[in-house]
């Protein structure tokens, strides 16, 4: 595995501009995404988007001779020069200063914010964080997210050094939990609307004998939206103005997750967190307007 120095190294003189790009997210993009989640479509041409949806209307579209061996791009222009590269979503913060539209035009303005490397359970990582400005055509900012991506330099077919807990609770979810049992099909529904080539979510072979994964990997923009579809379902005169999540743990196909929140609301923040009971895979905070 490369060392603090050989990431250092690696990435030093790393700093991409920022770029501007345009997108829009489809009434069918909004009926196939509530589809996902076995719902009719839960929002209409010029309605309000939900939270984090806009995920679906900015896809990069790389050739297929771009891919590297893990079915991200080999090169790009917000990704680090690591020698066998490894990706993970780590977190991230949404401000919301007024809701997208479902279709909705926008432009994106992206920069980079920071690539630090650190050492963390798993060995030595680059941590890079990734700010998107949406905005519409008079200037005025809709939507400012923060996304913090790790990436690491692995072996191939090194097991992950981290543990992956099948723990149960006792406690009872609420009246508000939402449960997804994502299986592969799911996840390889999720990758297609994301336009998501990376194989540990749909190639078994690969995740667990290249990647050292014991299965195939639940997104972690999955898991997040799930847990925003807590207040969208059961608060739905209540607006979302702010989310900060953090992935702790990996979670895998065939697991029964759990999204729910820790009692009412203090104030008008709401405590989530979604994952296997007694060991959940994010954690976040949702403010509410």
């Amino acid at each position: 595995m490369a060392s603090v120095t050989d990431l250092a190294s690696a990435t030093a003189g790393w700093a991409p501009e920022p770029t501007t790009t345009t997108g829009t997210t489809t009434a069918w993009t909004v009926a196939a995404v509530s589809g996902l989640f076995g719902l009719d479509p839960v929002a209409a041409e010029a309605d309000p988007l939900p939270p984090m949806w806009h995920w679906f209307g900015f896809l990069a579209h790389p050739r297929q001779d771009e891919l590297g061996d893990d079915g991200h791009p080999a090169a790009g222009h917000f990704l680090p020069r690591i020698p066998d590269r490894r990706r993970m979503i780590a977190g991230g913060r949404l401000r919301m200063a007024s809701p997208m539209r479902v279709g909705e035009s926008l432009t994106r303005h992206s920069s980079l914010i920071r690539a630090d490397v650190k050492h963390g359970r798993s060995g030595e990582m680059l941590l890079v964080t990734v700010r998107d400005e949406y905005a519409r055509d008079d200037g005025d900012v809709l939507v400012t997210e923060e996304s913090d991506i790790v990436y690491r330099s692995q072996t191939p077919g090194q097991a992950r050094g981290i543990g992956y807990p099948e723990a149960a609770s006792s406690d009872e979810p609420s009246a508000e939990a939402v449960v997804l049992v994502p299986d592969a099909t799911l996840l390889f529904r999720f990758s297609a609307l994301t336009y998501n080539t990376h194989r540990i979510h749909y190639d078994e072979p690969y995740v667990t004998g290249v990647e050292g994964y014991p299965g195939l990997v639940v997104h972690g923009p999955l898991l997040a939206l799930v847990l925003l579809e807590i207040p969208r379902r059961h608060r739905p005169d209540r607006s979302v103005t702010a989310f900060d999540y953090r992935l702790s743990r990996p979670a895998f196909a065939g697991s029964r997750l759990v999204a729910d929140h820790d009692g009412e609301p203090s104030g008008d923040e709401l405590a989530v967190t979604a994952g296997v009971p007694g060991a959940p895979s994010i954690s976040g905070t949702i403010r509410l307007g």
